[in-house]
């Protein structure tokens, strides 16, 4: 259900126009067209003291509940409240705050992580139908607040995340057998990608029809049960990339942030639709799992060297 909000604002004072228009705003409601303004129903008290100003300056409102007529309105009413946008500015100012610590001051810096904290406190105040982009932001903050503490407070002690990602030695992961279920998409096309370029220097890739029935002492990814998965808010990808201590490659940690998108959802990334195209029309031409992933794998690295040479990014890259 959903609350609908009807209004006419009275011409005279225009401070009141400004004050209920301003409200709106920070409201974050969606706007049907000018005077029609919608809100999910279990939020309906957030209209009622600006309908409440309207009619005390002589204007009108009505406050009605209404419900989609079927699914593609419904998905059109939601897609008001799409705060995919928004989330991905907060992002883009987390990476550069984070950039610039490395010359801050530890006074600056705390300054700056309490300003990006707030910010995203406020925008989620307003993320009325949350999903996997404010999932994802909650889990960037932590992480920038456990970075924030490796630079300025070492030493400190912190409890471990319930989710901890042991990390690896790579010496100790060559040559090894590595398993995932068959017909790799996204997430298991990236994670061979970044086993042969940055963990194992002579893998072996196995194709599971069934990953429960993984052969005994073959390392999985990104299926259900295996050494390599989903932890947390983070795809294998990420977890593998923790995991062998890569995330200090901010072009590695571009790439992440498409498979992340395209696995999972959250944060939209430019170059996200692009890729999903290119593998998807990849996946159609190879119907052999090997040549697919190394089809895919020159296109990952293609990936890898376009995040490299952004100047947002610019910074050492780890040697494969």
């Amino acid at each position: 259900m959903w609350s609908l909000l009807l209004l006419t604002l009275p011409t005279q004072p225009n401070a009141v126009r400004l004050r209920v228009w301003r409200a709106l705003k920070a409201l974050g409601c969606g706007a049907l067209r000018d005077g029609a303004y919608l809100l999910p129903a279990e939020h309906e008290a957030l209209f009622e003291p600006l309908a409440d100003e309207v009619r005390a300056h002589g204007g009108s409102a009505t406050l009605l509940r209404t419900a989609a007529r079927d699914e593609a309105q419904q998905r059109d009413f939601a897609a008001l409240f799409d705060r995919g946008e928004a989330y991905a500015a907060w992002q883009r100012e987390a990476e550069d705050t984070a950039a610039r610590w490395s010359a801050e001051p530890e006074s600056a810096a705390r300054r700056s992580l309490r300003a990006l904290a707030d910010a995203l406190a406020e925008l989620q105040r307003i993320d009325y139908l949350p999903g996997a982009a404010a999932e994802q932001a909650r889990a960037e903050l932590a992480a920038l607040r456990t970075a924030f503490d490796a630079r300025f407070a070492r030493g400190e002690p912190r409890a471990a995340t319930e989710h901890a990602i042991e990390r690896l030695e790579r010496a100790r992961f060559q040559g090894r057998r590595w398993c995932t279920r068959a017909r790799p998409w996204v997430d298991r096309l990236a994670c061979a990608w970044l086993i042969r370029r940055f963990v194992d220097e002579k893998p072996q890739f196995l194709w599971l029809a069934d990953p429960s029935r993984a052969p005994r002492g073959a390392l999985g990814f990104d299926y259900d049960g295996a050494r390599f998965t989903h932890v947390g808010s983070k795809v294998s990808f990420e977890v593998l990339a923790l995991s062998f201590g890569l995330e200090r490659d901010a072009a590695l940690a571009r790439v992440a942030a498409v498979v992340h998108y395209l696995d999972a959802g959250g944060i939209p990334v430019p170059e996200a639709p692009g890729l999903e195209a290119v593998l998807a029309g990849l996946q159609a031409l190879h119907e052999d799992d090997d040549a697919l992933v190394g089809a895919a794998g020159a296109v990952f690295d293609a990936l890898y060297a376009t995040a490299g040479a952004a100047p947002r990014k610019a910074g050492p890259k780890r040697s494969p």
